[in-house]
């Protein structure tokens, strides 16, 4: 099941799914540890001897977020139990803290006794055994404890502060469900300690909610090593109240994601409501020591029995440069001081590692089937990093900050990827393909092998060292030359997805169509005009949409990755929202005027459209039902989407000064200064409306 509404403050991430059920708790870093593992944490409401889970079929559920803003507006409503439930939730800006509203509207024509009941599913450092939960009397809360994590579970029903009941117990073990099973006859049994495979639930009790009215119950988590730290947390929340908590925290976001004028030129507004919400949703998924974590949905979990919970470098190279052209330097550098620690001495960058810098869990190995040694790398990586450090220094000239990483992250990739060439080709040698599927020598990883040295080029001149500049740039142009040679196929009228080169030098191609090849245009290999890279557009668009009323861009012929249908000529793979902003971002880049330009907004609106109404874009969604398939979110997709809008603005910018320019005649300096007036005009007016 697709997470929906994250919530999170760069330590703790809370996960919910489409049922409004908490799902994911990770804490202290982002992607690492998830103490429920996944695992249903349920809601329910008992009332006049009646209950219902809130993942009950009899529920209505509008799940959203409040706009511009990580606190959600979620309604609830139950028209055999006569209730609405309004809630708000947020992860608190500064401290480790889950704070949950809780409205109870009661639409019965008389009062009614109302009980809440929140359940957790703990599996602590990520295990089932030896968790404890136990009942303190003098704060009236529950802790969950083990080893240095520590939870604290309370809440506030009008002046009353503290929990109305509990239950702790067993759960996995000799049969028992857990304690959830004894919510639903509305009362608790108090046990004051369970330890061991355990969960707990608790209760808030709302007498009397008066008939066509409603009242209102908080609910808090804290998170801590130890019980010191979340009894303090517990009082700050009680001293403060938590309403005003969540206030600043909606106060702070807001100001976030509108901390700079937005120039998005004449896009739709719901362009711009994903815009704003897919920054804030990358910034669930970022730990605040830096590491961009691709996704944190545990529901993939059970499918390979790992997650998507890393920091792939690739994935978050193209998040920070997403991140760094929507004006977001501050959260870009941490990243890229975690990719300088992770450097190995030889200049490249290794398969994925934990949030915390740990090595993570791979499948491509370190020798061929020949037991030959052999680097399991996927080269783009290494050099997107490269390349998305270049886009941050073009953009913030921030020198001092560079400088630190020029020797270990530019210089040392740069000579890695100069020296780490197939011999006949001069293409890079063989590594991984971004898909993660097969080795060989990829179009998509040489041209941000092109980038990478390319920026590393830039680097070098810049501070002073004009013959290293010279040796990167011209293994960038070798490389060029190579593929123009080796990656077109004219009988293809595409470029190939990958070639393989033997000992004797015989080059092998794989014609299978392929949307990465998109990486020629977009790193800068070649420009979006040049007639091969039309023909191949041409060729991949008419090849790989996806020809049911879903539509979208595949990534590839026969993608078997959660493949639903074997109707290839309909179907050649599920769409992606990367592959079909791909498609949209090259219909930008050839665009000669606004008319061309604005043949770019249906594929935007294709994005928009199949999000999920919170605004979360999965890897990819189904052909015929435009459900969500595999994680979500994925940052890759938000940041693509961010990336495109941007492509899109700055082009139509260009076009408006051009017009300007053509009707008046006046300097090029004075007609950018007179669109950005006339722009800061337009933004105030918005503003005041």
């Amino acid at each position: 099941m697709p997470r929906d509404l994250p919530l999170g403050n760069g330590s703790l991430l809370v996960n919910f799914d489409p049922s409004y059920n908490l799902r994911d708790i990770y804490w202290p870093h982002i992607g690492e540890e998830n103490h429920t593992l996944g695992h249903l944490c349920r809601m329910g409401v008992w009332v006049e001897g009646r209950f219902a889970w809130i993942n009950d079929a009899s529920w209505h559920r509008e799940l959203l977020y409040q706009e511009d803003a990580l606190v959600t507006q979620v309604t609830l409503i139950n028209h055999e139990l006569e209730l609405t439930l309004t809630c708000h939730d947020a992860v608190d800006a500064e401290s480790p803290l889950l704070l949950r509203r809780i409205e109870v509207t009661n639409q019965a024509p008389h009062p009614r006794d109302v009980r809440l009941f929140l359940h957790y599913d703990w599996h602590l450092s990520e295990t089932e055994g030896g968790n404890t939960i136990y009942y303190r009397a003098e704060i009236n809360a529950l802790v969950a404890y083990k080893g240095l994590v520590n939870f604290l579970m309370s809440g506030q029903v009008g002046d009353h502060q503290g929990i109305d009941d509990w239950a702790t117990g067993d759960k996995e073990f000799h049969g028992a469900e857990g304690t959830w099973r004894d919510a639903e006859d509305g009362v608790l049994g108090r046990n004051p300690i369970a330890q061991g495979s355990v969960d707990c639930t608790i209760a808030f009790h709302l007498p009397q909610v008066p008939a066509n009215g409603a009242s209102l119950a908080y609910h808090w988590l804290a998170a801590g090593a130890t019980y010191a730290e979340v009894v303090d947390l517990d009082a700050q929340v009680r001293a403060s109240g938590p309403q005003k908590l969540i206030d600043r925290t909606r106060a702070y976001w807001h100001l976030w994601v509108n901390k700079l004028p937005q120039d998005l030129g004449d896009v739709p507004p719901q362009v711009v409501n994903l815009y704003n919400r897919s920054l804030l949703i990358l910034r669930t998924n970022i730990d605040n020591d830096g590491a961009i974590i691709a996704a944190n949905d545990a529901d993939v979990y059970s499918f390979s029995r790992d997650s998507y919970s890393y920091m792939w470098p690739r994935d978050g190279a193209l998040v920070a440069n997403a991140l760094s052209h929507a004006g977001y330097s501050d959260v870009t550098r941490a990243f890229f001081r975690f990719c300088g620690r992770l450097i190995s001495h030889y200049g490249y960058l290794l398969h994925k590692y934990t949030p915390t810098g740990a090595l993570g869990s791979s499948w491509q190995p370190w020798v061929d089937q020949q037991l030959r040694p052999q680097l399991p790398i996927q080269e783009d990586e290494t050099a997107l990093v490269v390349y998305s450090l270049w886009q941050y220094y073009s953009l913030f000239r921030d020198v001092e900050y560079v400088r630190p990483l020029y020797e270990p992250l530019v210089k040392g990739a740069a000579d890695f990827m100069v020296d780490y060439r197939e011999p006949h080709t001069r293409l890079p040698a063989a590594s991984h393909d971004l898909w993660e599927e097969r080795r060989g020598i990829h179009t998509y990883t040489v041209a941000a092998v092109y980038a990478g040295l390319k920026a590393a080029a830039h680097f070098a001149e810049a501070f002073g060292e004009s013959d290293l500049a010279a040796r990167y740039d011209g293994a960038a142009e070798e490389m060029k030359k190579a593929a123009l040679t080796h990656l077109w196929d004219e009988e293809l009228g595409c470029f190939v997805r990958m070639v393989t080169v033997s000992q004797d030098g015989t080059v092998q191609k794989d014609r299978t169509l392929d949307s990465s090849i998109t990486g020629l245009f977009i790193f800068g290999m070649l420009s979006p005009d040049d007639p091969r890279m039309q023909r191949a557009m041409q060729k991949l668009e008419s090849s790989l949409w996806v020809k049911t009323d879903v539509g979208g861009m595949a990534r590839y012929q026969d993608d078997y990755y959660h493949q639903v249908t074997k109707d290839i000529a309909t179907v050649p793979g599920n769409p992606w929202f990367i592959c079909t902003l791909w498609l949209a971002q090259y219909r930008i880049a050839r665009a000669k005027n606004l008319e061309e330009l604005h043949e770019s907004l249906p594929l935007l609106l294709w994005v928009c459209d199949r999000a999920l109404p919170s605004g979360v874009l999965a890897e990819q969604v189904h052909p015929y039902t435009d459900e969500p398939l595999s994680v979500s979110p994925l940052t890759w997709s938000h940041a693509e989407f961010i990336a495109t809008v941007r492509w899109y603005a700055g082009k139509h910018r260009r076009f408006e000064i051009d017009a300007v320019h053509a009707r008046t005649q006046a300097r090029p300096d004075v007609v950018t200064a007179a669109v950005d007036e006339m722009r800061q005009h337009k933004q105030k007016q918005a503003r005041k409306q």
